[in-house]
């Protein structure tokens, strides 16, 4: 009774992977701060870095690892009151310009690191960080709409010459009136063709004749989504702003968004990078005043914008807006015939028809694109105490962030040229697709995990996992003998392998992972105790050693199979319907139930067969 020898090799080199994959656990993560810019044409270089190091020396504070990273600046400190105190000092020195993140870096060997193996990361519960619930308001969302379907009704009813008294909002809706019956039925006749996302129904009253065009079902369920779903994108993009790792933004319910932020204890610049609200709007550039204002005051119907980081001088534009951000629908950065850097824009068809009437007439004039967005502004103010409070206050902000000549009639796609590098299109690809909020979100709900509670939690979990653990191998031990120590090193290899895979697919561990861990060390026994309870069974009936351990193993194995298969199956259903925690625990029961199969079936048969393989053995310690 001897297992083929590529069994052992296969064991060995699982075990050798599983050891080395897992021994970067073993280097905890150290606070740090990390240092952005607030977009991509804001370098975070040298000068930055000394910078920041000049201010962390004016105030005391120590660290070490100072480094210029592909994303921004990395510096790290001794612990978590100096990362609080460095985030304050750096933020101060920089100012607005750049984002000042709390973060944790990792310790991991280069040797490790060489080998691709890296730490679970950490999920918001054992690290530490902020959660917001935020709800988008669907009103406003609908109200936003509404507006743009006014204006463009009215210029439809314009441009065929249709007579119309007026074109008002109404709940879920709008209210056309007209002075003549004969006025109405002309109107109805040209926007029914056109505007098939309502419903029209007539109504007179004594003040005139009335058309109610009511949004069908269909067309709310599509705002409503729309609005969820860009706000998603925006609120990821704005994330990312904060460097912040295993971040989690995810849709929950019809209107809600869920943000963890992992590693963040500071709630106000998470608010702040959260809570911003923009727009954008396409507009003509002025023509007829040559750029210049009077006394200092834009002419009547333009308005002066400052150009972007000031790159060119203020620019003169209509107050008629052509199209806003709500109607671009795809952004992408590219590369135009002479290998310039341009951006691709799609517009979806409302929006398309409306660029197309625009341009139409205005060949050969020049178009920009204004970015309007409300920040929060840090300044600085002495109390009466003499100590400095940090005060923050709303600011809306607008510059023109791109103009280019219109070289033919556009329609719902065409390009952005003029721009100085790769970097600058890929931001402004961002900005189009993502920089505008459909509707306006509140928070809803707020909670803050420190990172001292985070390492409560890792304390506890460990202590959960290493009792329960320790609980089952003795009692494996002292009901199994030699097979319960059997059983006990599948164990150990088993949650090696856990550790080990969850390192290198990069999953996060929560507490509810952990959780997931002990689980799996029970589903792990519960295979071996099957098969010893067999094999123990087969004893009793008379059969030799070697004749029960191969009938305990297979005939124990369809119940196995079963057993695993079921609870994998309740594994992907969690993951599937789960969210935060819940996706967690799924995770980690996954990956425990495969390698459970693995060392029950496998690995014990192979050391069983080791030990019980030679001939003459007459009893098992069992």
């Amino acid at each position: 009774m001897r297992s083929a020898p590529w069994k052992y090799l296969l064991i060995a080199v699982v075990m050798l992977i599983s050891l080395v994959y897992s021994l970067p656990n073993l280097y905890p993560d150290e606070p740090a701060i990390q240092i952005s810019g607030s977009s991509v044409t804001v370098p975070a270089d040298q000068a930055v870095l000394e910078s920041a190091t000049r201010a962390l020396n004016v105030a005391g504070i120590a660290f070490h690892g100072a480094e210029i990273q592909p994303k921004g600046i990395l510096l790290r400190v001794n612990s978590s009151n100096d990362q609080l105190r460095a985030q304050d000092a750096v933020r101060r020195e920089l100012g607005d310009r750049y984002v000042v993140a709390l973060n944790l870096a990792a310790t991991t060997p280069k040797w490790l690191k060489a080998l691709g193996a890296a730490p679970m990361k950490l999920g918001l519960d054992l690290r530490g960080g902020v959660h917001f619930l935020l709800e988008v308001d669907m009103s406003k969302a609908l109200e936003q709409r509404q507006e743009t379907y006014v204006t463009d009704i009215k210029s439809k009813l314009r441009e065929k010459k249709v007579a119309y008294r007026s074109v008002a909002e109404r709940d879920q809706g709008l209210a056309l009136k007209f002075e003549k019956a004969a006025d109405r039925d002309t109107a109805e006749a040209l926007l029914k063709s056109e505007f098939n996302e309502f419903t029209f129904a007539r109504r007179d009253a004594a003040d005139g004749f009335y058309t109610d065009l009511d949004f069908t079902p269909q067309k709310l369920r599509e705002l409503s989504d729309y609005a969820v779903s860009q706000n998603l994108t925006t609120i990821r993009n704005r994330v990312n702003e904060l460097g912040v790792a295993e971040s989690v933004v995810q849709r929950q319910g019809s209107n809600r968004i869920v943000v963890e932020l992992p590693g963040l204890q500071d709630t106000a610049e998470a608010k702040r990078i959260l809570g911003r609200t923009a727009s954008l709007e396409f507009r003509f550039v002025d023509s007829e005043h040559n750029g210049e204002t009077v006394n200092g005051v834009a002419p009547p119907g333009t308005e002066l914008f400052p150009f972007k980081e000031n790159r060119q001088p203020p620019v003169l534009l209509q107050k008629r807006k052509i199209v806003t951000g709500d109607r671009v629908v795809g952004a992408q950065s590219g590369f135009d015939e002479n290998s310039n850097s341009q951006v691709n824009i799609s517009l979806d068809s409302r929006g398309g028809k409306l660029m197309a009437d625009a341009t139409r007439e205005n060949v050969g004039k020049q178009m920009a694109v204004l970015f309007v967005e409300t920040k929060q502004k840090s300044r600085y103010v002495t109390d009466a105490s003499g100590k400095q409070i940090e005060m923050r206050e709303q600011v809306v902000e607008k510059n023109v962030i791109n103009r280019a000549t219109i070289q033919s009639m556009l329609g719902s796609q065409f390009r952005i040229t003029g721009l100085d590098s790769p970097a600058e299109a890929a931001e402004l690809a961002l900005l189009l697709r993502a920089g505008a909020l459909a509707a306006p979100m509140y928070f809803v709900e707020e909670r803050t995990i420190g990172p001292t509670l985070g390492q409560e939690n890792i304390t506890k979990g460990v202590q959960s996992t290493v009792v329960g653990f320790a609980l089952v191998a003795i009692f494996m031990v002292i009901f199994y003998h030699v097979f319960g120590v059997v059983a006990n090193i599948a164990l150990m290899i088993n949650v090696a392998i856990v550790v080990a895979v969850m390192g290198w697919v990069g999953a996060a561990l929560s507490l509810p992972g952990i959780a997931g861990i002990v689980l799996t060390v029970g589903m792990a026994v519960d295979a071996n105790v099957l098969i010893y309870e067999r094999i123990r069974e087969e004893l009793q009936r008379g059969l030799s050693p070697y004749s029960a351990i191969v009938a305990g193993y297979d005939r124990a194995f369809t119940t196995i199979i079963d057993s695993h298969v079921t609870t994998l199956v309740v594994a992907v259903i969690l993951f599937a319907v789960g969210a935060g925690p819940v996706k967690g625990f799924a995770v980690t029961l996954f990956i425990g139930i495969l390698s459970s199969l693995f060392t029950s079936i496998t690995a014990t048969r192979a050391i069983v067969d080791l030990i019980y393989g030679r001939r003459g053995v007459t009893k098992l310690s069992i």
